[in-house]
């Protein structure tokens, strides 16, 4: 059996896809298991993955930007045919757009399965499908992801897994950064992909201080691509010189959240890397669902407003006044205390000194 997978990106969507190709894995060892995804970025985390026999990183983007170029062109026919030749018995689409229902029809794999039109993103990708997939999409992604394999009969139960491949260059990475600072750091993650996503830099620079000064906990502030001058300005408004800036890739992220003692961050790529590596985590949630998209651990705290009435179903990434993320500092110190609590290996600094977190 020869499946193909199609999970474009980006970062969130593809780590809430990594618990159903668990999942399939364990249900079909004998099958052969292909991945198809956008060329950089999320693709990075899917290298080297014991659960995929073939990446295949397209490079959709590029092809997109300039597709009469003579190079383009003749990239879009090789990866045509490479698809085409590799005779896929059948394809499960995660994404639900257009782009990635077609990929299977060109590559004419014969049974294309995907959701039920009502849980499709493009409800019009549904004429490329062969097959639906009854799906909730109220609950969690990944639930919903995992709906999409049960429809071949493999067993969804148990506890989420992420197969994510480290090598030893990411453990040594995390491991240097947690003796720095002895095992005791929280990681602060500013950035949010869409600017209505983003809490304020003061905001963050309020809690790294207040983790010092409460717990003895230092705070790194990470970023990615373009968010390094927002990640900066937390360390420079910090008082007392509590945050440190940060930079890693998305592999030696993941080793690190496995050593925090806390994530504190919006609904973005890194808050989901957290999730998947089991850190405890604060997150901040404005115009996107954390039924949806949030923390899957029932100690994390969320922070979010519904005392506004365009805070249901608003996934605007534009917004003249982004007043759900005009959340106060108090709030989220109020959140930060609460999920340091259920550690109980936590101890605020002068109440019985400080000891690792249970991630150590």
């Amino acid at each position: 059996m020869k499946i193909l997978i199609v999970r474009l990106g980006a970062i969130g969507d593809v780590l809430h896809t990594l618990p159903a190709l668990a999942a399939l894995r364990r249900s079909m060892p004998e099958a052969r298991i292909a991945w198809a995804v956008e060329k950089g970025g999320a693709a990075g985390l899917l290298q080297d993955n014991p659960c995929i026999d073939d990446l295949i990183e397209l490079d959709l983007r590029g092809w997109r930007k300039n597709p009469t170029k003579t190079g383009n062109l003749r990239a879009v026919r090789d990866a045509v045919s490479r698809l085409r030749a590799a005779r896929f018995d059948l394809s499960l689409d995660f994404q639900g757009l257009l782009k990635s229902a077609m990929i299977p029809w060109i590559s004419r794999v014969p049974r294309r399965i995907g959701f039920s039109r009502a849980a499709l993103r493009e409800p019009a990708s549904a004429f490329l499908l062969t097959e639906q997939a009854p799906a909730d999409d109220t609950g969690h992604v990944i639930r919903k992801n995992l709906q999409l394999i049960a429809h071949l009969g493999c067993d969804i139960s148990g506890e989420y897994e992420f197969p994510i491949a480290l090598g030893a260059d990411d453990l040594n990475f995390a491991q240097s950064v947690a003796s720095k600072y002895d095992g005791r750091f929280a990681i602060l993650n500013p950035g949010g992909g869409w600017p209505t996503k983003l809490w304020g830099t003061d905001g963050f620079a309020v809690i790294a201080d207040r983790l010092k000064t409460a717990y003895g906990i230092r705070s790194v502030v990470t970023f990615g691509p373009g968010e390094e001058a927002i990640a900066e300005e937390i360390v420079s408004q910090s008082r007392t010189g509590a945050a440190d800036l940060l930079k890693s890739d998305l592999k030696q992220f993941f080793a690190l959240a496995r050593k925090t003692s806390l994530f504190i961050g919006g609904d973005t790529g890194p808050m989901h890397l957290a999730a998947a590596a089991g850190a405890p985590i604060v997150s901040i949630f404005g115009p996107t669902s954390s039924q949806r998209n949030g923390p899957f651990n029932k100690d994390d705290v969320v922070i979010e407003r519904w005392d506004l009435d365009c805070r249901t179903d608003c996934y605007r990434r534009s917004c003249s006044h982004t007043s759900c993320m005009k959340i106060p500092a108090d709030t989220v110190w109020q959140g930060v205390v609460k999920r340091l609590q259920i550690l109980p290996t936590l101890t605020p600094a002068g109440a019985g000194g400080f000891l690792t977190n249970k991630n150590g």
